[in-house]
């Protein structure tokens, strides 16, 4: 498989160096990214993902390079040239470069074709463990290139054999490190809108909930979360990842619940057919 990057109007070999070391994505550590994929050799929710990159942009005062119509052709330049079935593609829009390393002047734009994540099929059908951890992002709503604190406790999470994190502040939950969180709670589906991406896997499993279940947009805090019948997680490398264990704490029956399976179902379905009408 060939891979290529799109960097400000070029394509490039995905080996090929970009970046110099006064770019404000490195010495500020200022920009932005976003990640998806195909499937059946189509850009998924392309309209969703695109307009949460541009709002992302706009609200780091970034300019983006290029427009929507534009970018989707790149897309599809960078699947043709990699000769796979299905790959991700990785945006990114840092600051450039700045002469005082303050001010934006010229933001840098690269779109990354990559080989897919690595599946977790095991953690679909049996759940996950996370561990609770004190913290909120800054600016939620922004997919910024910034994630020190998951790296910071990659290590600790690999003694207690976790697979991510469970951000809450004050006993309020947000958001794990790359993903959504949502409970069931006597046939009801709860989750956040407050201090947390707007994830399209999120958009799409409320989208496919809505003649399943009641649905509650609100705050959750971390008892409740504990006390859960049933608690999972939703990305796109994650899909409907159910979590069997928040720290010490087992959910549930510490299985996969019956809600959660059924949007499972419903969500791979829904990616089998996709492009395919």
């Amino acid at each position: 498989m060939a891979l290529y990057q799109y960097f400000n109007g070029q394509i490039l070999p995905l080996e090929e160096r970009i970046f110099t070391s006064n770019d404000l994505g490195l010495i500020r550590g200022y920009g932005l990214f976003d990640f998806f994929r195909t499937y059946n050799g189509v850009p998924f929710r392309w309209d969703d993902y695109w307009e949460r990159f541009e709002n992302s942009a706009r609200s780091l005062k970034l300019t983006l390079p290029i427009g929507k119509q534009e970018a989707y052709a790149v897309l599809l330049d960078l699947y043709a040239r990699s000769e796979a079935p299905e790959v991700a593609f990785r945006f990114l829009l840092t600051g450039g470069i700045a002469a005082d390393s303050v001010h934006v002047e010229s933001p840098n734009m690269v779109i990354r074709t990559e080989s897919l994540p690595v599946d977790h099929p095991q953690g679909r059908l049996q759940g996950i463990k996370v561990l609770p951890y004190s913290y909120v992002r800054d600016l939620p709503t922004i997919k910024t290139t910034n994630y020190v604190h998951m790296i910071l406790m990659a290590d600790e999470m690999k003694q207690q054999q976790a697979s991510d994190l469970l951000f809450h502040k004050d006993g309020e939950v947000s958001e794990l490190t790359r993903s959504n969180v949502f409970l069931v709670k006597e046939g009801r589906l709860i989750t956040t809108d407050r201090h947390i991406l707007y994830g399209i896997t999120r958009k799409v499993v409320l989208e496919l909930a809505q003649d399943l279940m009641d649905i509650e947009i609100r705050p959750i805090y971390l008892p409740e979360m504990l006390e859960a019948d049933e608690v999972f997680t939703t990305s796109s490398t994650k899909w409907v990842m159910p979590i069997r264990q928040i720290g010490d704490t087992t959910i549930g029956q510490g299985a996969v619940g019956p809600y959660t399976r059924v949007l499972q179902e419903r969500f791979e379905a829904l990616l089998a057919s996709w492009g395919k009408s």
